[in-house]
């Protein structure tokens, strides 16, 4: 664990160091899954049914080891304990209702010179989720990207999830069944993303590839932007608490934990005004990792990257905030709305002591899939719109084209080109 003072003499290069960690994928990687990349682009299935048993020690043989049936979702979701089966019709109601506010509005309006002109919104037909199978199955993460996606009205929801030796987690079976996935694909890993953008003898291409993974399914989505559309290149979670000292330690503990937990290269950063608080929360990290079953990746994740971060005054904070531009950040002080305003770089936000960052993994309603890297600088959580596209649309009448027309020639004129110009001009009768 990094400790940090904004009153020491070196806090800046220090700081520095701290924003500018990638703790991301190497050119090796990079170099690994250009050459899966390609190996799928030309020999589809084939190349998937050798990287698949190699990686995951799943046979691909017969139709039932390529895919899952709806039947099997629906068999797992009705398996559920009760109690499971409604936390997870929760999630998806809440989510559901959420993103349903975010649908966008068709405009069609006609200006004072008679220039009819808008935009119409269309879902694109088929979209790909990317579901971990790796360190967990994570069935909030399928809802997460799967729902929006059936918001947007897309037609056509293409599962790919590793199959661990055959076996796909049930509880993600169980989230594919109520958020409406038609088809599931026992595949995973960078080739997985390779047959949801290229297509193969089996799997039709899609048009977004969206979902979390790791380092080599999002070199794979970097690589092939373009090919498809992608919601984000992910990295390795982050999570930056702002807290005063009057917060219960074990629960900024637990906080701080809750990102630890995914990977050894995530990152848990607390900023805080308060000395003995800042001492007490260190210390109880210690307690808090023995009590968790995924204390080895934790204690990892915290020991290599977890950083207090001591100021003088929490009005320092969201200046740090802004630069370290977090996935996530969690504001625990009596008024967390007056440094909110201040804060313009997070992927979410999570206001007030009995805000956990965790509770918006679940069941809150906005979307969990959020920028990492300091990616928030420029881009926003998983919503509705990275499942549409926007088509604008123009129309005029003679009087409308005799009104905007000559200035279109002049300015095509200007650039030089000349059948711009005319095809304009036809019409005026010049």
């Amino acid at each position: 664990m990094h400790r940090l003072n904004t009153r020491d003499p070196g806090f800046e290069r220090a700081f520095r160091r701290l924003v500018s960690d990638r703790r991301e994928s190497d050119e090796d990687v990079a170099r690994d899954v250009e050459v899966i990349l390609a190996d799928v682009r030309n020999r589809g299935d084939a190349a998937l049914a050798e990287l698949t048993e190699r990686f995951d020690g799943h046979v691909l043989a017969t139709d039932a080891d390529w895919s899952l049936s709806p039947e099997a979702c629906r068999e797992a979701f009705d398996a559920l304990k009760p109690d499971l089966r409604a936390a997870l019709e929760l999630a998806a109601t809440r989510i559901r209702a959420y993103h349903e506010a975010q649908r966008p509005t068709d405009r069609d309006e006609t200006d004072e010179l008679g220039v009819r002109m808008g935009a119409r919104w269309t879902a694109v037909d088929a979209a790909g989720l990317y579901v971990p199978g790796g360190r967990a199955a994570y069935p909030s993460s399928l809802l997460m990207n799967a729902i929006p996606a059936k918001v947007a009205g897309v037609e056509r929801l293409v599962v790919v999830t590793p199959a661990n030796k055959g076996q796909v987690n049930p509880l993600v079976l169980a989230a594919a069944h109520l958020a409406g996935v038609d088809e599931v694909w026992r595949i995973g890993g960078a080739q997985a993303v390779a047959a949801l953008a290229y297509g193969t003898q089996r799997i039709r291409p899609v048009d977004v590839v969206v979902g979390p993974g790791n380092a080599w399914v999002a070199e794979a989505k970097r690589q092939l932007y373009g090919v498809v559309g992608i919601d984000m290149v992910a990295g390795p979670s982050e999570i930056l608490l702002i807290a005063d000292g009057r917060n219960d330690p074990d629960w900024t503990a637990a906080d701080l934990l809750s990102q630890a937990e995914h990977d050894p290269a995530a990152q848990s950063i607390l900023i805080t005004d308060d000395a003995v608080f800042a001492d007490t929360v260190a210390d109880r990290i210690g307690v808090e990792l023995a009590m968790l079953p995924t204390a080895r990746v934790a204690s990892e994740s915290w020991n290599a990257h977890g950083t207090i971060i001591e100021v003088a005054n929490l009005d320092e904070a969201p200046a740090l905030a802004n630069a370290l531009a977090a996935e996530h950040v969690q504001i625990a002080t009596d008024d967390p709305e007056a440094l909110f305003r201040k804060i313009r770089h997070a992927g979410s936000v999570f206001l007030g002591r009995m805000t956990p960052e965790a509770v918006g993994d679940y069941v809150a309603g906005p979307n969990h899939v959020l920028p990492t890297g300091r990616r928030a600088r420029f881009s926003s959580g998983l919503s509705v719109l990275d499942f549409m596209k926007r088509t604008s649309f123009i129309q005029l009448d003679e009087a409308a084209l005799h009104a905007v027309g000559p200035a279109a020639v002049e300015l095509a004129d200007a650039e030089g080109l000349g059948a711009h110009a005319r095809s304009i001009q036809v019409r005026l009768g010049q």
